[in-house]
């Protein structure tokens, strides 16, 4: 056991199986604590399986979510809680209608921080992974991830900011998670037209080229996580509600991603110790010395 500790902070129950799931899965199965963060209940997520809309799901979305996230943390091996925040939706439109009096993404981004920092305190992670400035997509939600997970990080080795919420804590790295790689999806596209089979990549790449960004510019750390493709797919199918089997996650076999594509990415985006990069490791330049002692981490 290694006995580092890393907190992965989402949106909504299915995202810690869409971004960064394999990697979590492998610390864990290191022996390194791994504690999703999961901030709404993703009450307002639409089926999107077809197999799941009939009588009774959406009537008890909130349960049903609770059950597959449950699932999907068993499958990862990893620890999990649950921030409480409701759902924001995805609006839709143009003009884009208001978001839902009291949803997550209208929460002041100070007072969930606070919330945040309570669970950094508590469960003392080396490392956290969070969202880019744009939510990896700019889901409102996301994007109060990401404000409210900035000032965490800032603020969890702070004594004078909310003693009340424990003892100080100051984690050591922050990344952002990559997990729609344009490079990646472009192989599995091309593969499966090299081999008359149906993609359904085609409409998610037209939509990027359109607006195309290098994400892949951005990366400074590959996981290789290959071993653990199976544990992600069981996670995302835990989502009944969320993941078509039939869909994009799971169109390329895990065999054929393992060969082609055999990491997940991530972007530096905070340290507080030296480190070189290109990495392949989240925890590279942390040692329990630097990470625990003395006991009381207060980051000065």
């Amino acid at each position: 056991m290694s006995g580092f500790r890393l907190l992965a902070i989402h949106a909504h129950p299915d995202d810690e199986a869409s971004k960064g799931a394999a990697t979590t899965a492998k610390y864990a199965a290191n022996g390194d604590r791994v504690m999703v963060l999961t901030c709404t209940g993703g009450e307002r997520g639409d089926i999107l399986n077809p197999a799941m809309d009939r009588p009774g799901v959406l009537e008890n979305m909130v349960s049903i979510r609770r059950d597959e996230m449950a699932a999907a943390a068993a499958a990862l091996g990893v620890e999990h809680v649950w921030l409480g925040h409701e759902d924001s939706g995805l609006p839709q439109g143009d003009p884009l209608p208001p978001l839902p009096e009291g949803c997550f993404a209208l929460e002041d981004g100070r007072e969930v921080a606070k919330e945040m920092v309570q669970v950094i305190r508590e469960f003392r992670p080396h490392v956290i992974i969070t969202y880019d400035e744009n939510g990896g997509y700019p889901h409102p939600d996301h994007l109060k991830v990401h404000e409210a997970s900035m000032i965490a990080w800032e603020k969890a080795g702070d004594a004078e900011f909310a003693p009340e919420l424990g003892k100080p804590w100051t984690p050591l790295k922050l990344y952002y998670t990559h997990g729609f790689v344009h490079q990646r999806m472009r192989m599995f596209h091309d593969k499966l037209i090299s081999e008359g089979k149906t993609s359904p990549y085609g409409a998610m790449l037209e939509r990027w080229e359109r607006n195309p960004a290098d994400i892949m510019a951005r990366v400074t750390t590959q996981v290789e996580c290959a071993d653990f493709f199976p544990h992600r797919d069981k996670a995302l199918l835990a989502h009944a509600t969320q993941i078509d089997p039939a869909g994009a996650f799971l169109a390329t076999p895990v065999e054929v991603q393992q060969e082609l594509w055999p990491t997940e990415e991530f972007e530096l985006a905070r340290t507080r110790v030296a480190t070189s990069l290109p990495e392949d490791d989240l925890f590279a330049g942390i040692t329990l010395d630097t990470g625990d002692y003395p006991e009381e981490n207060t980051g000065k």
